[in-house]
């Protein structure tokens, strides 16, 4: 199998401290994203036990701090990034704090958008890059029945019009573009009662990602691969 080059963002716990660990023992080239490495403990623990992974800064709230990553690692060639980093500050109607909606925003939706923007060059040399958003069912209008979480729904039903817009804007650049859900899954966001842990929904996730085809992009998909409505 030949070794790709991956970019995680926001590893420094759930999901995206899982893809680091996978991807890393598969024996991939991660390169693995966090506010503040001194921060993640788990994440230093984990590359120092692989030295095809490399732990870096970035906000990803901050476009200059992800412009400056793209300048940090404009050599590289890059086969997968995977937007993952998010927040979930919880709302309800009458509940709903104005900068905690709009900080979503920024973590949940802008990021991706100015990800692919300052990594195009990287994702461009490889023969069929992925651009990979982690949104959440919870996104989907035809699927909320239950209302409330006002904050997070609108930033990931955002999100996953970025992610349709970007399917087509990089079509002529070989990129496929994808919008996954990881499942319910017990981790700090997700809480205790999740209905599977990330070991079993980062495996799922990284076959949905390995056969994706152009063909697929601009698709939302689960991490057991079924399709999910808008």
């Amino acid at each position: 199998m030949n070794t790709q080059t991956i970019l995680i963002t926001g590893g420094n716990r759930g999901l995206g401290l899982e893809y680091a660990r996978q991807y890393a023992e598969s024996g991939q080239q991660v390169y693995v994203t966090v506010r503040d490495p001194a921060q993640a403990p788990a994440l230093q623990q984990l590359a120092s036990q692989h030295s095809n992974l490399q732990l870096l800064a970035l906000d990803v709230a901050d476009v200059d701090s992800i412009r400056a990553l793209a300048s940090q690692l404009s050599a590289l060639t890059l086969d997968i990034l995977i937007s993952n980093a998010g927040t979930y500050p919880e709302s309800s109607f009458g509940q709903t704090d104005v900068q905690a909606w709009l900080q979503a925003f920024q973590v949940n939706t802008l990021s991706t958008y100015y990800l692919a923007e300052a990594f195009l060059p990287q994702l461009r040399r490889a023969p069929q890059a992925k651009l990979i958003a982690m949104t959440s069912k919870m996104g989907s209008l035809e699927d909320n029945g239950s209302g409330g979480e006002y904050i997070y729904r609108s930033s990931k039903t955002a999100l996953n019009m970025v992610v349709k817009s970007l399917s087509i804007d990089l079509r002529g650049f070989n990129i496929v573009v994808a919008a996954l859900h990881p499942g319910w899954v017990r981790t700090d966001m997700g809480g205790p009662n999740g209905l599977i842990d990330t070991e079993t929904s980062v495996q799922g996730l990284r076959q949905v990602i390995a056969s994706l085809t152009p063909a697929q992009s601009g698709q939302f998909i689960a991490y057991d691969g079924k399709p999910i409505p808008w």
